[in-house]
Protein backbone atom coordinates (compact mmCIF):
# COMPACT_ATOMS: atom_id res chain seq x y z
CA UNK A 1 0.00 0.00 0.00
CA UNK A 2 1.57 3.34 -0.80
CA UNK A 3 2.11 5.88 2.28
CA UNK A 4 -0.14 8.56 2.65
CA UNK A 5 1.09 12.12 3.92
CA UNK A 6 -0.74 13.80 6.47
CA UNK A 7 -3.02 15.93 3.93
CA UNK A 8 -4.41 13.32 2.22
CA UNK A 9 -5.00 11.43 5.03
CA UNK A 10 -6.99 13.64 6.42
CA UNK A 11 -9.09 14.54 3.55
CA UNK A 12 -9.75 10.75 3.00
CA UNK A 13 -10.89 10.44 6.61
CA UNK A 14 -12.72 13.31 7.11
CA UNK A 15 -10.49 14.78 10.01
CA UNK A 16 -8.12 18.04 10.25
CA UNK A 17 -4.88 17.82 10.31
CA UNK A 18 -4.32 19.24 14.03
CA UNK A 19 -6.62 16.79 14.67
CA UNK A 20 -4.57 13.39 13.46
CA UNK A 21 -1.44 15.07 15.47
CA UNK A 22 -3.57 15.79 18.84
CA UNK A 23 -4.62 11.84 18.18
CA UNK A 24 -0.92 10.48 18.01
CA UNK A 25 0.19 12.92 20.65
CA UNK A 26 -2.42 10.83 22.79
CA UNK A 27 -1.25 7.65 21.46
CA UNK A 28 -4.70 7.05 19.82
CA UNK A 29 -2.59 6.71 16.54
CA UNK A 30 0.96 5.23 16.69
CA UNK A 31 3.38 7.70 15.70
CA UNK A 32 3.86 7.20 12.06
CA UNK A 33 7.07 6.70 9.65
CA UNK A 34 8.45 9.97 8.40
CA UNK A 35 9.41 10.80 4.47
CA UNK A 36 12.68 12.39 3.79
CA UNK A 37 11.51 15.85 4.48
CA UNK A 38 10.20 14.64 7.93
CA UNK A 39 6.44 14.51 6.60
CA UNK A 40 4.31 12.16 8.00
CA UNK A 41 3.19 9.30 6.00
CA UNK A 42 0.34 6.48 6.71
CA UNK A 43 -0.64 3.58 5.34
CA UNK A 44 -3.79 1.75 5.10
CA UNK A 45 -3.82 0.42 8.78
CA UNK A 46 -3.17 3.78 9.80
CA UNK A 47 -6.61 5.32 7.84
CA UNK A 48 -8.56 2.45 9.44
CA UNK A 49 -7.56 3.46 12.54
CA UNK A 50 -8.03 7.03 12.03
CA UNK A 51 -11.77 6.75 10.64
CA UNK A 52 -12.80 4.47 13.44
CA UNK A 53 -11.74 6.85 15.95
CA UNK A 54 -13.25 9.74 13.87
CA UNK A 55 -16.60 7.71 13.62
CA UNK A 56 -16.50 6.46 17.71
CA UNK A 57 -16.32 10.51 18.12
CA UNK A 58 -18.91 10.90 16.39
CA UNK A 59 -21.12 9.13 18.21
CA UNK A 60 -19.92 10.97 21.28
CA UNK A 61 -17.58 7.97 22.94
CA UNK A 62 -14.90 9.65 24.80
CA UNK A 63 -11.46 9.65 24.26
CA UNK A 64 -10.88 7.18 27.22
CA UNK A 65 -13.32 4.87 25.78
CA UNK A 66 -11.89 4.79 22.45
CA UNK A 67 -9.16 4.32 23.92
CA UNK A 68 -10.44 0.73 25.31
CA UNK A 69 -11.91 0.26 21.93
CA UNK A 70 -8.78 0.43 20.24
CA UNK A 71 -6.86 -1.99 22.85
CA UNK A 72 -10.11 -4.47 21.96
CA UNK A 73 -9.94 -4.04 18.08
CA UNK A 74 -5.78 -4.66 18.36
CA UNK A 75 -6.95 -8.01 20.30
CA UNK A 76 -9.56 -9.66 18.14
CA UNK A 77 -9.31 -12.98 20.11
CA UNK A 78 -10.66 -11.61 23.45
CA UNK A 79 -14.81 -11.24 24.29
CA UNK A 80 -16.84 -8.45 22.94
CA UNK A 81 -18.02 -7.98 26.66
CA UNK A 82 -15.72 -5.08 27.23
CA UNK A 83 -17.03 -3.32 23.86
CA UNK A 84 -20.63 -4.35 24.65
CA UNK A 85 -20.46 -2.60 28.07
CA UNK A 86 -18.88 0.94 26.51
CA UNK A 87 -21.44 1.25 23.83
CA UNK A 88 -23.94 0.54 26.78
CA UNK A 89 -22.70 3.16 28.70
CA UNK A 90 -22.64 5.89 26.11
CA UNK A 91 -26.49 4.38 25.19
CA UNK A 92 -27.50 5.22 29.00
CA UNK A 93 -25.77 8.39 28.77
CA UNK A 94 -27.93 9.24 25.02
CA UNK A 95 -30.82 8.17 26.96
CA UNK A 96 -30.68 10.62 29.63
CA UNK A 97 -30.24 13.20 27.18
CA UNK A 98 -32.91 12.70 25.51
CA UNK A 99 -34.62 12.59 28.38
CA UNK A 100 -33.56 16.08 29.47
CA UNK A 101 -34.12 17.53 25.91
CA UNK A 102 -37.46 16.23 25.96
CA UNK A 103 -38.22 17.71 28.82
CA UNK A 104 -36.25 20.68 28.20
CA UNK A 105 -38.44 21.14 24.71
CA UNK A 106 -41.56 20.51 26.95
CA UNK A 107 -40.72 23.76 29.30
CA UNK A 108 -39.79 25.78 26.10
CA UNK A 109 -43.13 24.99 24.60
CA UNK A 110 -44.71 25.60 27.81
CA UNK A 111 -43.52 28.96 28.24
CA UNK A 112 -44.15 30.24 24.19
CA UNK A 113 -47.58 28.90 24.54
CA UNK A 114 -47.77 31.32 27.59
CA UNK A 115 -46.50 33.68 26.20
CA UNK A 116 -48.40 34.43 22.73
CA UNK A 117 -49.96 37.43 23.41
CA UNK A 118 -49.31 40.33 26.44
CA UNK A 119 -46.41 42.76 27.01
CA UNK A 120 -43.07 41.46 28.44
CA UNK A 121 -43.88 42.32 31.74
CA UNK A 122 -46.60 39.58 31.37
CA UNK A 123 -44.42 36.96 29.82
CA UNK A 124 -43.90 33.31 30.84
CA UNK A 125 -40.38 33.15 29.13
CA UNK A 126 -39.30 35.98 31.19
CA UNK A 127 -40.81 35.17 34.26
CA UNK A 128 -39.11 31.54 34.13
CA UNK A 129 -35.98 32.39 33.21
CA UNK A 130 -35.99 35.02 35.92
CA UNK A 131 -36.64 32.41 38.53
CA UNK A 132 -35.78 28.58 37.90
CA UNK A 133 -38.43 27.64 40.62
CA UNK A 134 -41.26 28.54 37.96
CA UNK A 135 -40.15 25.84 35.23
CA UNK A 136 -43.07 23.10 35.14
CA UNK A 137 -40.79 20.32 34.28
CA UNK A 138 -37.68 19.60 36.70
CA UNK A 139 -36.22 17.28 34.84
CA UNK A 140 -33.61 19.25 32.67
CA UNK A 141 -30.15 20.07 32.86
CA UNK A 142 -28.98 23.46 34.51
CA UNK A 143 -26.11 24.36 32.92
Amino acid sequence: MEMVPIGEAARSCGVKVPTIRYYEQIGLLPAPPRSEGNRRLFDAADLRRLAFIRHARELGFEIEAIRTLLALQDDPARSCEAADAIARARLEEVERRIASLTALRGELLSMIDSARHGRVDQCRVIEVLADHGQCRHLFHEKA
